[in-house]
């Protein structure tokens, strides 16, 4: 969903926090306390990175994913758990980045309140937290954690020009903006799935009407609920989309991160799958084009090996199957904490 950096009007000092990383009421928030409490990266949520000497710890939080008192919205056999835990999620994540971007009022709330420049896998961390809440929870932690977003959305406002040339104002809680980056995450998951990703229980439509709950949690009134739905109503906010310095700007970004280490190196084939996989139209508002090598393959390749190092289960899910295990009176394994 929309994962803005809080921060103070330009000019005044202070802290800032994230406002998508759903940490419960009385934890300390922002990426350092996330880093240094909780072992290993929130993008451990879904999957969790190598380290230099073997694999990190999944961040502690997800062990909290073995705890509540039902199955969540979704559950085992879901064209969500189906989707949303698979290893092509590292693709969809940078394709709803890109999406995201083609709103103006959207681009204005980045470029007003997010510092995705200074810490961008701390604003993915926000983003992979909620996706697992939601998607592995129960229904009390995902409907906190998307509680949570909203709550700190409250002051993410202010004004932009729209493609028309009129000046509006934005809230990040909007109902528009909400459905806007709801639908473009739901197009960029679905869209990387059926590239890249296994058999979808009960097919797209399937994922689109089940995920249409996540939307609701976050305020969207009557999400699509179908691929033709929900790309009928894409097509219809694409009509105002505005490509302009801010998205090239946020775009050049995308492309070249400067993430550290191994994860810098490998990105680039991951963010050239995504460019590959968009929708021509898409590439052309965005400004790219279809890179020259064959980024589809080499990123099934890359996926393939990630499964063999990573497993095709994430802790979230394991620790989400013990707690249905629980619940339905079945031996119980440990939760997963390495």
């Amino acid at each position: 969903m929309v994962t803005l950096v809080r921060r103070r009007p330009r000019g005044q000092r202070g802290r800032c926090r994230f406002a998508a990383d759903p940490q419960p009421p009385g934890a300390r928030s922002g990426l350092r306390s996330t880093m240094a409490d909780e072992r290993g990266s929130s993008l451990g949520a879904v999957r969790w990175r190598p380290g230099r000497h073997g694999r990190r710890d999944p961040p502690a939080w997800t062990r909290s994913l073995a705890e509540g008192e039902d199955a969540g919205f979704f559950g085992p056999g879901s064209a969500v758990w189906a989707v949303n835990g698979a290893l092509p999620t590292l693709v969809a994540g940078i394709r709803a980045l890109l999406l995201q971007t083609l709103h103006p009022g959207a681009m204005a709330g980045v470029h007003d309140w997010s510092r995705y420049n200074e810490d961008p896998l701390g604003r993915l961390d926000g983003t992979v937290r909620w996706v697992a809440m939601t998607t592995f929870g129960d229904r009390r932690s995902a409907a906190a954690a998307s509680a949570f977003v909203s709550r700190l959305h409250e002051h993410v406002t202010g004004t932009y020009v729209d493609a028309r040339g009129v000046e509006r104002s934005y809230a990040a809680n909007d109902e528009e903006l909400l459905r806007w980056v709801h639908d473009a995450f739901t197009e960029a998951f679905i869209g990387a799935h059926r590239i890249w990703g296994g058999p979808i229980p009960g097919g797209p439509d399937a994922y689109v009407r089940e995920w249409a709950q996540a939307g609701r949690l976050m305020g969207v009134q009557d999400p699509p609920t179908s691929v033709a739905a929900l790309h009928e109503e894409m097509d219809a906010f694409l009509v105002e989309a505005k490509p302009d310095e801010r998205v090239a700007t946020a775009v050049g970004f995308l492309r070249k991160p400067g993430l550290p280490g191994l994860t810098g190196r490998l990105y680039p084939i991951l963010f050239g799958g995504a460019v590959a996989s968009l929708d021509p139209h898409y590439r052309e508002l965005l400004g790219l084009r279809r890179p020259w090598w064959p980024a589809v393959t080499l990123t099934r390749l890359f996926l393939a090996f990630g499964v063999r190092i990573l497993g095709r289960m994430s802790p979230s899910e394991q620790n989400a199957r013990a707690r249905i295990a629980r619940l339905d009176g079945e031996a119980v394994p440990a939760p997963v904490t390495e």
